[in-house]
C-alpha cells in the first residue's frame, strides 16, 4: 500500500518546484559567490534572487533576510545573536512550550553563565502573557513561537510583542510560515525551515529586522559581512525561495482545504475513541496540525500499528531509546501524554485518506487496549 503521509510539521514532501528549481540552481550555482569571476558572479546573482523573492513571500526586506544551514541554526543564530549584542542583560525568557531547539539555546546560554526564565502556558499551550511582563525589566531576548508545532495553537504575539516593551522578540514561524503568513507585530527576529514547505534539506531562513542589534555568535570565516554564516547551500536556497513563492499561490484554497480536514479529525476522533482528548486550542489553531492523546496507549505502539497500516505520524510522547519522557509541550499544558498522536496535513491529503485514517487508529487504539487489558476500564 502507497505511505500516506501525516508528518508535515516535520518536513513537508518535496513541492515540484522545489525540485526543479534545485535541478536548474546546480548548473550555475555551484561556485563561491563572494568571487569576482564569471561563475561566481552567477551564483551571486542567483543567490540575491533568491533572498529577494524570499523577502518578498515573507513580507520583509530582502537585507533582513539571512540564509543557515537548517531551522534549528536559524534559531540558534538568532537567539544566541542576540544575546551577544546585548551584554548589559543577560536573561533569556521563553514559554515552556518552544521546540528543542529554543531549549538548547537557552541551555547553552545558561551553562556560559547567562540566565534562563521560562514561561508557563494555559491548557491549550498559549502563553502566560502576564508571567512574562513580570520577565521582561531583565530580559534581553524574548522567544515565543508563532504556532506551537506539536498541538498547533497559535501564540497571541501581538500581545508577546506589547508586553515586551522594547526588549527583540524572536518569533520561531517554522510551524505557521508554510500556511500563514509571518506576524504583523513588530518583532525583531523570525526563524523558518522551508523543509516545512515542501522545499530541500540544507537551508533556513533567519530574518533580522532592521534595527535590531544582533552579532553572529559562531567564530566566523572571512565573509565581508557578519551576517553570512559560513557557505549558503545556493541551490536550496533558490529551491526555498522557489517552492515558498510556489506555496503563497494557492495557500488560501489549500489552506482552507487542510483546516477542514484538522477540523473533521477533532470532531471525529472522541466520538470514534472512547477517553481520547484533542489538545491545543480549538479556534486559534494552525489549520494543519492536529493532536490527540488517547488513555491506557502507548504512544509508541500506535505509531508502529499505524505504520503497518501505511500512515506516517509523529507522537510527542513516543518513548525511544534516546528519550524515554513524555513531550514537555504536552507535560508544560498539563495535557494528557498517553497515545499521543499529532496528524500533520499538506495540501495533497485528501478526505478519504483522513476518512480511513480515523478508522484505522479506532481499530489500533481498541486493538492495543485489548493486549494490555484495560479494555473494560
Amino acid at each position: 500500500m502507497h505511505p500516506t503521509y501525516f508528518d508535515a510539521a516535520t518536513a513537508a514532501p518535496i513541492h515540484p518546484t522545489a525540485s526543479q528549481a534545485y535541478a536548474a540552481a546546480l548548473t550555475d550555482g555551484w561556485a563561491d559567490p563572494r568571487r569576482l569571476y564569471s561563475d561566481g558572479r552567477k551564483a551571486r546573482m542567483l543567490l540575491d534572487a533568491a533572498r529577494e523573492s524570499l523577502a518578498e513571500s515573507l513580507g520583509v526586506l530582502s537585507d533582513e533576510v539571512v540564509f543557515t544551514h537548517s531551522g534549528t541554526h536559524a534559531v540558534h543564530s538568532g537567539s544566541l545573536g542576540v544575546l551577544r549584542a546585548r551584554p548589559q542583560r543577560d536573561l533569556f525568557a521563553h514559554s515552556a512550550v518552544e521546540h528543542s531547539s529554543v531549549l538548547h539555546a537557552a541551555a547553552w546560554h545558561s551553562q556560559s553563565g547567562g540566565s534562563v526564565a521560562q514561561i508557563g502556558v494555559d491548557r491549550y499551550g498559549r502563553v502566560d502573557v502576564d508571567e512574562l511582563s513580570s520577565s521582561v525589566p531583565k530580559a534581553a531576548l524574548v522567544a515565543v513561537q508563532s504556532v506551537n508545532h506539536e498541538v498547533g495553537t497559535r501564540q497571541p504575539i501581538d500581545e508577546v510583542v506589547a508586553a515586551a516593551a522594547g526588549v527583540p522578540v524572536l518569533v520561531d514561524a517554522a510551524a505557521s510560515a508554510p500556511v500563514e503568513a509571518l506576524p504583523a507585530a513588530p518583532w525583531a527576529l523570525a526563524a523558518a525551515s522551508p523543509r516545512k514547505w515542501g522545499s530541500l534539506p540544507g537551508c533556513g531562513v533567519l530574518v533580522v529586522r532592521r534595527g535590531t542589534r544582533w552579532r553572529n555568535p559562531w567564530p566566523g570565516d572571512d565573509s565581508p559581512s557578519d551576517r553570512d554564516l559560513g557557505s549558503v547551500d545556493i541551490p536550496a536556497a533558490v529551491a526555498a525561495a522557489a517552492s515558498l513563492r510556489a506555496v503563497r499561490a494557492t495557500q488560501g484554497p489549500d489552506v482552507e482545504r487542510m483546516r477542514s480536514l484538522t477540523s473533521h479529525i477533532r470532531e471525529q476522533v472522541t466520538t470514534l475513541i472512547p477517553d481520547t482528548q484533542v489538545v491545543g486550542h480549538p479556534e486559534e489553531r494552525a489549520a494543519h496540525i492536529v493532536t490527540f492523546s488517547s488513555l491506557y496507549v502507548d504512544g509508541e505502539a500506535l505509531l508502529h500499528e499505524l505504520n503497518r497500516e501505511s500512515f506516517a505520524v509523529s507522537s510527542g510522547s513516543a518513548c525511544t531509546s534516546s528519550q524515554l519522557r513524555p513531550s514537555h509541550v504536552l507535560e508544560a499544558m498539563g495535557a494528557l501524554s498517553h497515545g499521543n498522536i499529532r496528524v500533520s496535513l499538506h495540501p495533497g491529503v485528501t478526505q478519504e485518506e483522513v476518512d480511513r485514517f480515523l478508522a484505522v487508529t479506532a481499530e489500533s487504539v481498541r486493538r492495543l487496549r485489548i493486549e494490555a487489558g484495560v479494555d473494560e476500564l
